[in-house]
């Protein structure tokens, strides 16, 4: 059991600390104008990795998944929002309730598309 989840480990710990240094740094400003987007296929795809790793078929583990995933958005935008107290020259923006509900919409884009898949494979 551990031979197989110490590797998935690796991957998340490394997943996880490139997206928590992409999410503290500001956008340039080429990707200004298309943040709710990025942030939308982040957790999209946060979701799509770590039920491909963990979940496979069970459901109370992808509700716990999503629950997560949204509990680390709100973390990073406080954040965020934080650290702006702590650092002189400002480094990314506010803390930006459309950026929230953003993430929301790709966890649960994802979460009907997990469903709906699940119950085609019941029904297959």
């Amino acid at each position: 059991m551990i031979e197989k989840t110490l590797p998935k480990l690796g991957i998340v710990t490394v997943l996880v600390i490139l997206s928590s240094i992409g999410f503290m740094v500001k956008l340039p400003r080429t990707f200004s104008h298309c943040d709710k987007e990025l942030h939308f296929l982040f957790y999209f795809g946060a979701a799509v990795v770590l039920n491909y790793l963990f979940v496979k078929k069970n459901f109370l583990y992808h509700l716990i998944v999503v629950w997560m995933l949204f509990c680390a958005g709100v973390f990073i935008e406080i954040a965020q929002e934080l650290s702006n107290l702590f650092v002189e020259k400002r480094i990314h923006g506010n803390f930006d309730p459309e950026d929230i509900s953003s993430n929301v919409l790709g966890l649960m884009l994802y979460s009907f598309i997990w469903v709906i898949w699940r119950i085609l494979l019941i029904i297959k």
